[in-house]
């Protein structure tokens, strides 16, 4: 039997703009579809609610700090392999269909493909714009497009996107392969055809009780984000209809209908994996878009696969980051060691729970343009009932989404949950330590609210990390002795030490 991988993902998708995620106002048919027959992870997070940085953890298997893909417009790491250049390299047929965002080129890209994909099929949004003439580029990114023009879908990206996956879909349906899908929809600035928008003229977006957030117990940044929309929410005039963006969500699942009849009819047994990188604020907690705030709205994302049990719902958490080593597993590969989360394989077989934690960063919104706060480093963990968030610039945030799902009470200094601060602190420590994040050091471990003083010195924690991605580097060489490394992770001047006995 042929093995098909099959990614579908969107861009700026909330959790609950799916009816199968309990919003049945969102018309969302095939992807209700998808989650039964398949398995809907209901705690599902992204690595940080940004398009490039959550793209690049899907892509690589390593965190954003890890390949430098911590800020929308940078090109990753020369030495980081993309998961395509990977499998294409183990004879995996590869293709990417969509936005890629991870080559440093601005939004659009850079109209090449990436590494390990096949380039006949490789169609970015700078791929789609040089299809159009000028007038049709600049139409293309204006809103009211849509009122003023009848769009056709098919002069839109998502309807482009499509048309090449079901083209290789049906050419390629005897051969392995591991096909991405990645539709802009429903990013802004939103272009949909006028039925699915229209369906949304005078709807509300349910307005939830976090949306008149004080902000009071918050850190700073998030009140200065705020802005001129602190407490927007709480005015009589307030209301929330985007219609524009539930269209094109709407519009994003019928074109992923489409890929999804042309799996059915040709390659019934290929597994596909569909998420969205981030959602969008919406107003809650007086915000908008999406930034350095590790908030439900944003980090927390759909998430389903099908291709093991149907209808099965999963409540563990897990993140962006398993989903590269559980393609590779998939494919009977061996998982590299340079990839920073686990395999999911056991866990969609079994149901068995394979992250104790998640754990999501922020750096900067974006390296090329000023706004959205600057540099704002940012990590958090979550354990499927409590989420830590350091703020290393502000103050530090603890919620029980267990009775506080909507994150209105930052329970940092109340002292009756002294042991889960430290436990969950400590877990961050450690996944910063593990993944060699550039950015770690003694001022993520030295909180008011747990002060830690043992590693408050010049040399930090005295370790060494080196890089182990032997399948296409040889094998880094250690700094005291010239020789190579028997052990990535060890204490400075371990190897040395001990090959200096030993020949003694």
């Amino acid at each position: 039997m042929k093995k098909q991988v099959i990614v579908i993902m969107t861009d700026t998708q909330r959790i609950d703009m799916l009816g199968c995620y309990g919003n049945p106002d969102c018309k969302t048919p095939n992807l209700d579809r998808l989650a039964n027959e398949g398995i809907r992870f209901d705690s599902a997070y992204t690595t940080q609610p940004v398009c490039q940085p959550a793209r690049s953890a899907i892509f690589t298997g390593s965190y954003p700090h890890s390949c430098a893909g911590w800020s929308n417009c940078m090109g990753l790491s020369d030495n980081v392999q993309n998961i395509g250049r990977r499998l294409s390299d183990n004879g995996i047929h590869s293709a990417y269909i969509g936005k890629w965002h991870l080559d440093g080129g601005d939004y659009f890209g850079l109209g090449r493909a990436a590494d390990g994909f096949d380039p006949e099929y490789w169609y970015d949004m700078r791929n789609y714009l040089e299809e159009l003439t000028e007038e049709e580029r600049y139409l293309s990114r204006q809103t009211e497009s849509m009122e003023q023009y009848d769009i056709k879908e098919e002069f839109t990206y998502g309807h482009r996107c499509s048309n090449r996956a079901i083209d290789f879909i049906e050419k390629h349906q005897d051969e392995d392969y591991f096909l991405v899908v990645s539709y802009d929809e429903p990013h802004g600035p939103f272009l949909c055809p006028r039925e699915f928008w229209s369906q949304y003229e005078d709807y509300e977006f349910p307005k939830k009780e976090n949306m008149l957030d004080t902000l009071e117990d918050k850190p700073e940044h998030h009140r200065i984000w705020a802005g001129d929309g602190y407490m927007a929410a709480s005015k009589a005039d307030f209301s929330l209809k985007p219609k524009y963006y539930l269209g094109c969500n709407s519009f994003a699942d019928y074109e992923i209908g489409r890929v999804m009849n042309a799996i059915d009819q040709c390659t019934k047994d290929a597994i596909i994996i569909y998420t969205s990188d981030h959602g969008d604020m919406l107003y809650s907690h007086s915000l908008t878009a999406k930034g350095p705030a590790m908030y439900e709205e944003i980090t927390h994302i759909p998430f389903i696969v099908r291709g093991f049990d149907k209808g099965k719902v999963d409540p563990h958490p897990v993140s962006h980051i398993n989903i590269a080593p559980t393609v590779m597993e998939l494919f009977d590969l061996p998982v590299p060691k340079v990839f920073e989360g686990q395999s999911l394989l056991k866990e969609l077989k079994t149901g068995e729970r394979v992250n104790p934690y998640v754990f999501m960063e922020f750096g900067r919104y974006e390296v090329d343009h000023d706004g959205f706060g600057g540099y704002q480093p940012v990590r958090a963990t979550f354990d499927g009932r409590y989420k830590l968030v350091i703020n290393l610039m502000t103050s530090d945030e603890l919620y029980d989404l267990e009775t506080d799902p909507q994150e209105l009470h930052n329970l940092i200094n109340n002292v009756e949950y002294d042991d889960n601060k430290v436990r969950l602190h400590q877990a961050i420590l450690d996944y910063m330590s593990e993944t060699r994040d550039p950015f770690r050091g003694y001022y993520w471990e030295n909180r008011p609210w747990n002060p830690i003083t043992e590693y408050k010195t010049w040399d930090n924690r005295l370790m060494t990390r080196q890089r182990e991605n032997e399948e296409y580097e040889p094998r880094q060489l250690d700094y005291g002795t010239g020789l190579e490394i028997t052990q990535a992770v060890r204490k400075k001047g371990e190897s040395e030490a001990k090959f200096a006995k030993k020949k003694s």
